[in-house]
């Protein structure tokens, strides 16, 4: 998998110069230049998309950690989107951290399972996003044949992937592999650990799913308004580059992007891809290679100063949970059994005669 990553990496940031050197470093920085100060509220639109994507995650939480103010979450996400974007970890290292900080509030398999049902509700909501948007829009847009069959039939398998993790979260079947091995291999103790483990991350994902549709169904809801925001930065870009468009335009070039997003997420940094997706998107709807490489690159930027404030709420909650100081309000309930989180048990002591 790392290999993988690497190479894809490689072959994005690769991609990325080609692209550099056929739109123009000086024609790009001339574009860039004409958004100016305009950058910053393009740039809080991002900000602001993410602080409602943080309120969704909230619904996918249960327990002490539903009460945690909505800036901790915001932060709490904002770290994991930190680590996701800047390291190539498949998005798998930022969802680890996110599990990590949330269990400084309650420990037990309900932080885990807090970032597995996240991490579906968001890709639902991006998958629903596109949908309806595409079906607003393509007849605006034209595409070469060849480009609009690989795009629905990419999109058909990730969203195939996207069901079958579903389904696996709603049936408790995460770990029925791990399972069937530890039964296998009875004598291995630490196989025999983890299928404990991710037992009871299973059967709070079946409780959840079972007593929280509703929440759910908000959270993907939460995800499409904070999709919704996009639309509104595009439209933005357009006039700060000196070339108005409608909103419908506006939504056509955001959708197309998004769509590209949806069938390159395992592509580290999005590198090239986010860049080559919106001189496509623009150049489908009569603009041209540069302003669509502009568009791209104030996305980048917008995306890496989220990071940046990711990495600083990272290194805040970490300074927080090594102080072992908190403002949230923990659960008062037993403590979670000690081997999920291998942790020692004292031993009792032998009373005084």
């Amino acid at each position: 998998m790392k290999i993988l990553n690497r190479s894809l990496l490689i072959l994005g940031v690769a991609f990325l110069a080609f692209l550099l050197w056929r739109v123009g470093l000086r024609e790009l920085w001339r574009e860039l230049r004409l958004l100016g100060w305009g950058l910053a509220p393009f740039i809080a639109l991002e900000v602001v998309a993410e602080g409602i994507h943080a309120q969704a995650w909230r619904y996918c939480l249960s327990g002490s950690h539903r009460r945690l103010s909505w800036f901790r979450i915001f932060c709490i996400r904002m770290a994991g989107y930190a680590i996701n974007y800047l390291t190539p970890t498949a998005a798998l290292g930022g969802e680890v951290t996110k599990a990590v900080l949330l269990n400084t509030h309650s420990r037990g398999p309900q932080a885990v399972s807090g970032v597995l049902l996240g991490k579906v509700c968001f890709a639902v909501g991006h998958l629903l996003f596109v949908v309806i948007g595409s079906m607003i829009i393509l007849w605006r847009v034209e595409l070469p044949a060849a480009l609009l069959i690989a795009m629905i039939l990419s999109s058909v398998l990730v969203s195939a992937g996207i069901v079958a993790f579903l389904l696996l979260q709603k049936f408790g079947k995460l770990g029925a592999l791990v399972r069937w091995l530890s039964g296998v291999k009875p004598g291995w103790h630490p196989l025999q650990t983890a299928a404990q483990q991710i037992t009871e991350v299973d059967e709070a994902l079946k409780e959840f799913y079972r007593d929280h549709p509703r929440d759910l169904g908000m959270a993907v809801c939460w995800h499409l308004v904070g999709n919704a925001v996009g639309i509104l930065q595009a439209w933005l870009f357009f006039r700060m580059v000196d070339q108005p468009a409608s909103i419908a335009t506006a939504m056509a070039a955001f959708v197309l992007g998004m769509w590209f997003d949806l069938i390159t997420f395992a592509v580290p940094l999005n590198a090239g891809a986010l860049e080559a997706s919106r001189i496509v998107a623009l150049k489908s709807l009569g603009g041209t290679s540069l302003v669509g490489m502009t568009y791209g690159v104030a996305l980048r930027l917008a995306q890496l100063f989220c990071a940046a404030f990711g990495l600083a709420s990272h290194a805040m909650l970490v300074s927080q949970n090594g102080r072992g100081g908190s403002a949230e309000p923990k659960e008062q309930s037993r403590p979670a059994p000690c081997h999920y989180f291998g942790c020692n048990e004292p031993k009792p002591t032998k009373p005084n005669l």
